[in-house]
């Protein structure tokens, strides 16, 4: 299981989340772990990564939406866009004045761009994302994997979704459950208290409070 708190160490709580369409997934610049490490082993390698952050914020995003940001993601990093990708969109431009493309339409796009290089696609705090969202984010996510062997997927959430993530992905799922120690919590708050740029604003009894209140707050989380 893996902590609220320590989850946004692993994907990072500020992630940038290029050209998607929404409020809710954008604005974020902090790297990750995860991130940076896939990115250090793939140094000179045929590899695309995309990730996702999702946040309380981000709960009402379309799963059309997080696609598309995904998309983006992987056709930046091929550097040109396929020919069946420019296809694509080239025909929609002749719907109603240029229409956006399609759900179907943005699966069948990351299948093609997820077949060019081996692919590692990311999403944080998938738990946070609304139940139909959810739904039809995985079995797209399903879809890309049957279609992309060379793809794999990293997901981070509160356990409750785990058995709904195991059942869309058709058994494609090896879990990870990881547990913060509270010593380790209050270590990394005091390092990040010592860091803070107005200490006259810290009195003595607040600094107590977060250090008691917010490592009883974290809750747990899986990890697939």
């Amino acid at each position: 299981m893996e902590t609220r708190g320590s989850a946004r160490r692993i994907l990072g709580n500020n992630h940038e989340h290029r050209g998607i369409e929404g409020g809710g997934l954008i604005s974020c610049d902090v790297s990750s772990l995860v991130i940076d490490s896939l990115c250090d082993q793939a140094r000179g390698q045929n590899v695309a990564i995309a990730c996702l952050y999702l946040d309380f914020a981000a709960q009402q995003e379309s799963s059309t939406s997080m696609l598309g940001a995904l998309l983006k993601q992987l056709v930046a990093g091929l550097g040109e866009a396929p020919e069946e990708i420019k296809r694509a969109y080239e025909e929609e431009k002749n719907f109603m004045g240029g229409r956006r493309p399609q759900h179907t339409d943005i699966v069948r796009m990351l299948q093609t761009a997820s077949s060019k290089k081996r692919t590692f696609i990311c999403i944080d705090a998938l738990d946070e994302c609304v139940p139909e969202h959810r739904v039809k984010l995985l079995n797209s996510l399903n879809k890309i994997l049957q279609n992309s062997p060379g793809t794999r997927i990293f997901v981070t959430g509160r356990p409750h979704i785990q058995p709904e993530i195991e059942r869309r992905l058709s058994g494609r799922v090896a879990s990870l459950s990881i547990s913060t120690k509270r010593d380790d919590i209050i270590k990394y708050l005091h390092s990040r208290l010592e860091e803070d740029t107005t200490p006259e604003a810290m009195s003595s009894s607040l600094e107590a409070e977060i250090l008691r209140k917010i490592p009883e707050d974290l809750s747990e989380m899986c990890v697939s």
